[in-house]
Formats: structure tokens, sequence, C-alpha cells
């Protein structure tokens, strides 16, 4: 079989593989597609040489089929379309109190282990989301960052009679968008790329550019001077974090959705003075994987217009240097059987 392999430096590689037994509690798939996450740019960039351990293959947007069954696994049957929910939490503690999504030990597949940008893939059975026959294996390469965009939603607790700007437009701010729109609130996307400003009206959101238009003033004017009920703060810049607080209203909720690698400057003041709500969000649970599983199922969103390239896996070091050269891109699918 074929497996690509980050060898650092800004290097791929595809090698051939035998194809190996799945262990006891696993399954081997078939990996239809793998989508490119921001993450696996930044491994490519060098800037988690640290965690990953070199030579690897990475990937965890995924879709497949079940080829091969271990021991003790049940429930699941060859043939039967799935997705891999990457979160490998089996060193929960009492101490991380039921949130496994998020425990202290939590190792990330794909990232920590070997990941799906390979023809054939060997995971815990644990971690499965079933398909139905009539989901289409591309569009479910995109419920894995579709989760982490319900996770988020779920947790601003948006209303349909509510206001939520989205700061960046980039693959997840446009997912984020996408669902928030689809709860019935009033959607405003904020970017700078005027591609990505296209790209999100194409999908029917109205988006604009903050370098051209007072954004505070803008979402003052939409909300008879309201502001924002639900602020989702995704473009990771500091001119993101200052003026999420000017553009939400009063008990206002900020979603913190970009992460943040170096400390940053908050103005704390207005969550004093307008009673703001600051709320982390990280990565997805059960219950968003099966909401995205249903959305991506059903298909009445453009999911479609979100991919904007779909390439073999031995295009791979292509792939990658081509999303540096063209930074407007939304979400590239490796075709792993192509």
């Amino acid at each position: 079989m074929k497996a690509t392999i980050y060898e650092g430096k800004k290097t791929f590689s595809v090698v051939e593989k035998e194809v190996e037994d799945p262990a006891s509690d696993e399954v081997r798939i078939k990996v239809a597609y793998s989508g490119v996450c921001g993450t696996d740019v930044h491994i490519y960039h060098g800037m988690m040489d640290k965690r990953v351990s070199i030579p690897v293959t990475i990937g965890h947007e995924m879709s497949g089929t079940i080829d091969a069954i271990g021991d003790g696994v049940s429930g699941f049957s060859v043939g039967q379309k799935v997705v891999v929910r990457p979160l490998d939490d089996r060193g929960v503690k009492p101490s991380d109190k039921g949130f496994n999504h998020i425990c202290e030990d939590l190792k990330f597949i794909g990232i920590d282990s070997p990941g799906s940008m390979q023809q054939y893939w060997n995971v815990p059975a644990f971690t499965l989301h079933k398909l139905k026959d009539e989901t289409d294996l591309k569009l479910a390469a995109l419920i894995e960052p579709l989760s982490v965009a319900v996770h988020d939603v779920r947790l601003s607790e948006l209303q349909a009679d509510e206001t939520a700007v989205v700061l960046g437009g980039g693959p997840i701010g446009l997912l984020v968008a996408m669902v928030a729109k689809e709860t019935g609130a009033k959607v405003i996307v904020s970017e700078v790329n005027e591609n990505r400003i296209a790209k999100a009206k194409e999908l029917g959101l109205n988006a604009v550019n903050p370098l051209k238009l007072d954004l505070v003033e803008y979402v003052k004017e939409q909300t008879e001077g309201r502001r924002a009920d639900v602020v989702f703060e995704v473009a990771g810049v500091q001119p993101a974090l200052d003026v999420m607080t000017e553009v939400a209203g009063i008990r206002g909720r900020i979603l913190m959705v970009a992460i943040h690698g170096q400390k940053k400057e908050i103005d704390l003041f207005k969550f004093f003075w307008k009673e703001l709500k600051l709320i982390g969000a990280r990565v997805y649970e059960k219950e968003d994987y099966e909401r995205a599983i249903e959305l991506i199922t059903k298909n009445e969103l453009p999911f479609e217009e979100m991919i904007t390239d779909v390439q073999p896996l031995s295009n791979i070091q292509n792939v990658f240097e081509n999303i540096d050269n063209n930074p407007d891109g939304m979400k590239v699918l490796m075709d792993c059987q192509a």
C-alpha cells in the first residue's frame, strides 16, 4: 500500500508498505479521503517537530470504509462507511472530571500517533463513528473540522434570534458561520482576505472587510445598536482580540476558537463593563460528531464549495507547497485510493 511520510524540513515522501492486520480492539480502514488541516500545515513547517515522531504519517480529517476487524471488536462490519474521531483518551483520570475530550493525557491520533494520509489505517475501534450508506465519502472528510464548528456553536448557546460575529473567514471560521446560520441566527463574517470574503459570499454568508469599514459601527447598524450576542474569535491575531470585546454587546459571549500559543493583550475592562463571558472551546465531543454527520448526510448546506482541490497521495509534497503559495484556499483533500 502507499503511505505518505513526513520527514521533517518541509519534506514528504511516498513509500510502499505492507498492509498490517488490525490488532486486538482495532479495525483497519480503507481510507477514501484525508483532508489537510491547519495543524498538518504547522507540522509541515516544522512547528511541531518536538511533538511528532519523525518520520511519521500524519492526517486526521478522513473518511473511509472498514476493511478488516480485529479480535474483540463488535458492532461493525467490513465495508461499512465510517469516520474516525481522532482522540485517544485512554489516559483519562478522575481529575479530568469526565471531560475525556480534553483530558490531561489526551493523545491526538494523526499527530501523536500515525494518521490517515495512507491507503490503509489501523485505529482503535472506540474512535469510529458509523456513516449511512448514502453518505458521500468526499463530503464526509469534512466531518472532523465541521465537528469543531458544531462544538463551538453548541458551547456558545447561540439562539435563532441572536447575532453572531465570526472573526476570521478561513475553513473553520466559515464552517462556524455556516453552522451558526443553520441555527437561525444572523451571522456576520469579518475577514481581511478578499478572496475568502468572496468565498464566504458564495456560501450565502454576509462577509465584510474590517480594513474597509468600521466593524463595530457596521455591527451596531445591523443590530439597532445592540452589537453581537456571540463573537467567535477564529482569526488568532491581535486585531481580532482587540475588536472582539468592542463588537460584543451587553452580556455577550465570546468563544475562543483560535489557538494562541503566547500570551496576548485583552481588554478585561470590557468584561466588567458589559458582563461579558469568555468561553474556551477545544476539539469536540461525541455528540458534536454525530451532529456533524447528520449535517453532512443531509447535505443541505454548501459543503461541496468548501473543497477547493482533490489530489492523489503521490502529490502530497506539491499539495503542501501549493497551500503555502495559495493561502486563499479552503479545504484540500487527499484521494487515498487514486
